[in-house]
This record gives structure tokens, C-alpha cells and sequence, in this order.
């Protein structure tokens, strides 16, 4: 079946016929495969002396205690080892004060962010996201022929929750991604609170916790643990240091979690499962990490400051910054210098986001934007 010929065809009815095909044939799913996941942010090859400031990665990679774990398993990959996706995600849901089944292991947050919206939104029941906000799951809608409802952030750059809530009757989906990308803002928990119990009846919020680690704000999954009509998701791409390991889950009630399972199935990434555990049992690795990146973010912040420059704040490892050109113009003049920052979004098109590297690329970064500004 050809892919327009797919996509007529498919409405959430069909989805679980056609679930196996598509699963077999990885290509059929537009954001379902590598190229799709990564052509957001897949810019290379790069020269050996660039500095890519451009998705949201960790320079530092995983942990040293992550990096043993998957130096001792590697030769094991020829077994399944379904055990240890077990145990990572038992001992996610005893920190989290969740049961087992409360957690569903996945290679990173993208896939259940997919899932969810294949088995959430219909089109006749939208997916509500705030603008700018990540683009994954209104692909995902779009694709089906889901109805994508874009919010505008708030005046001081979080989620608009009532606005959201009053989106539409029939949402399928609210997603909320917490510190938001690509803003790096934050949405209080009180208003994340108030649009679970205010949100329309049968509606799922979907509550990306991806940068979370990073900031100072207190998870979601208390909410989890109170049975609420949400979905947490958690990924180990950003503090962790994971991005190319491969490790995350979705978190929620064991009845909402089960409609993602239909979507996908098979033994997760061994190497990434070891590297998870072995991260979340380092009780120093989540506070010495937030420091450092914060301390390097504060910095450029500073620096930023001090030139007068238009950007937003933001307590993530990205901020959003301004010029009175084009954002794609802005992009182009830090590559030219070899400094290769992040995309724009058509909300906000004289912003582009650039992510926060080590303390030598944000030198690089601050050398280049003195010279593109004139400063």
C-alpha cells in the first residue's frame, strides 16, 4: 500500500488492523522511523571543529556508572535479557512511589509521545498543544487526520492551561511538555494541577517531562500515583547523557498505559536499559549535572545580557534567541562561523533555539554572536 494510499485509510479503527504492517514495514510510518526521528536535528557531517549547539543533547554523555553497565552487558546482546528492562522500570516506579506496572519502559519519550496520539486523538478528537511547543506529536495527529489545536504560550511563556482546557470539548489529547521545548520555560504545577481536574472528560494529558532533571520544578507523578487521567513521560536523551542509548518511559495508570501497547512490541535496547538503571541508582548524578549545566546556561545568560541581546530566559538546557531578521537568516550566519544552533518555529519566526553545550562551545557561540550582532 502506498504511503497516500495509507493514510486514507487511516483512521483509529484501521490503526490496530493495519498495526503489524506497519510495524514490519518501519518506513510506512512517516515519524515512525530513524530518519524521521532525527531529521529535526540531523545536520551532519560536520567539521571535526564545529560546534553542534542544536538538539538538545548532553555533551557529557552517560554517567561513568551508566557507561560500565553497558561495557559489561555488551557482550551479552545476543540475548533479549527482557529482565533488565524489568528492573529498570521497577526501580523507576519505587522512586517514583508508583507499582511495577505503573511504568512502561520504551527506547526514549518520542515512541510512547507517538503512541499516545495514534491511540488518543481521533479526528473528531483533537490534539491541544501549546505554540511553539515540540512538534512530534502533532505530526503523529496530522498523520491520521487528527485535528491539531496550537495554543499560544502566555505572555510570561508557559502553557495557557485554561486556554488549553477550553480548546475543545471533544481533546483527545492535551500535551504539555514541562520545561517546554523549545522555550526552556516552565508551567507552574498548580496550573498543571488545575488542568487535570478542569480538562474535558476523557481527554488525556499527555505530560512531557523530558527536560524536568533539569530544572528545579517538582515532577507530575504524584498525579500519576492519584490515578489521574494522565500519561508522564521521561526520557534519559537530556541530563543523562542517553540521546543515542536509547532509554525512557512512559508513566501513568496501568488501563492508559495498556492502549499504547498496541502500537509496537519487541525487546528493548539492552545497552540502554543497563545505562537507565544504572543512572537512576546514582543518587548524585541528577543534582551535580543540573549545576553544571546551569552554571554554563548562566553564564551565556550573562553574556547576553551584558549585549543587550533578546532572548528568553530559561532554567533548561536551550533558550530561544531573537533577532530582526528572519530566524532561518540567524541560523545561517552562527553556521557560516561554524556554530550550528537549532531550528525555528513559525510561531515565533525571528527566534531560533540554541542549546546549551560545554563551557568551550559556549565560548565559540559568544565569540560568533559578537561578531554576527556587532558587538
Amino acid at each position: 500500500m502506498s504511503s497516500a494510499g495509507l493514510q486514507s485509510d487511516f483512521s483509529r479503527r484501521s490503526l490496530g488492523r493495519h498495526a503489524l504492517t506497519l510495524i514490519g514495514a518501519g518506513a510506512s510510518l512517516p515519524f515512525f522511523n530513524e530518519p524521521a526521528l532525527a531529521q529535526l536535528s540531523m545536520i551532519g557531517p560536520l567539521p571535526a571543529d564545529a560546534v553542534k549547539i542544536n538538539a538538545n543533547e548532553n555533551p557529557l554523555g552517560p554517567s561513568a556508572e551508566a557507561a560500565e553497565a553497558i561495557y559489561g552487558v555488551v557482550k551479552k546482546g545476543g540475548r533479549y535479557m527482557y529482565e533488565e528492562t524489568f528492573s529498570f522500570a521497577k526501580t523507576l516506579a519505587e522512586q517514583e512511589g508508583l507499582k511495577p506496572n505503573y511504568v512502561m519502559p520504551f527506547p526514549g519519550s518520542s515512541d510512547p509521545l507517538h503512541r499516545a496520539v495514534l491511540a488518543y486523538t481521533s479526528p473528531d478528537k483533537p490534539f491541544v498543544m501549546g505554540d511553539p511547543g515540540y512538534e512530534a506529536g502533532q505530526r503523529a495527529a496530522q498523520f491520521i487526520g487528527s485535528k491539531v489545536i496550537r495554543v499560544p504560550l502566555t505572555k510570561n511563556h508557559e502553557h495557557d492551561v485554561k486556554a488549553m482546557a477550553a480548546a475543545s470539548p471533544n481533546a483527545g489529547v492535551i500535551y504539555i511538555c514541562n520545561p517546554n521545548n523549545p522555550t526552556g520555560t516552565v508551567t507552574k504545577k498548580a496550573d498543571i494541577q488545575w488542568l487535570l481536574a478542569n480538562k474535558p472528560k476523557g481527554s488525556l494529558l499527555l505530560l512531557d517531562e523530558a527536560y524536568i532533571h533539569l530544572s528545579e520544578e517538582a515532577f507530575g507523578t504524584d498525579m500519576v500515583a492519584k490515578d489521574g487521567e494522565l500519561i508522564v513521560l521521561r526520557t534519559f536523551s537530556k541530563l543523562y547523557g542517553m540521546a543515542g542509548l536509547r532509554a525512557g518511559a512512559a508513566i501513568g495508570r496501568p488501563d492508559l498505559l495498556a492502549k499504547l501497547s498496541s502500537y509496537g512490541a519487541g525487546a528493548l535496547p539492552l545497552t540502554g536499559m543497563v545505562g537507565a538503571h544504572a543512572s537512576l541508582k546514582s543518587p548524585t548524578l541528577v543534582p551535580e549535572r543540573r549545576k553544571l549545566i546551569a552554571n554554563t546556561r548562566n553564564d551565556v545568560f550573562e553574556f547576553l545580557h551584558k549585549h543587550n541581546a533578546k532572548f528568553v530566559p530559561s532554567v533548561s538546557n536551550k533558550f530561544m534567541v531573537e533577532w530582526d531578521k528572519p530566524g532561518g537568516e540567524l541560523v545561517k550566519a552562527f553556521a557560516a562561523e561554524k556554530i550550528f544552533i537549532g531550528r525555528v518555529w513559525p510561531a515565533w519566526p525571528k527566534h531560533a533555539r540554541v542549546s546549551i553545550g560545554t563551557p568551550e562551545e559556549m565560548a565559540k557561540f559568544k565569540t560568533a554572536y559578537k561578531k554576527i550582532f556587532g558587538v
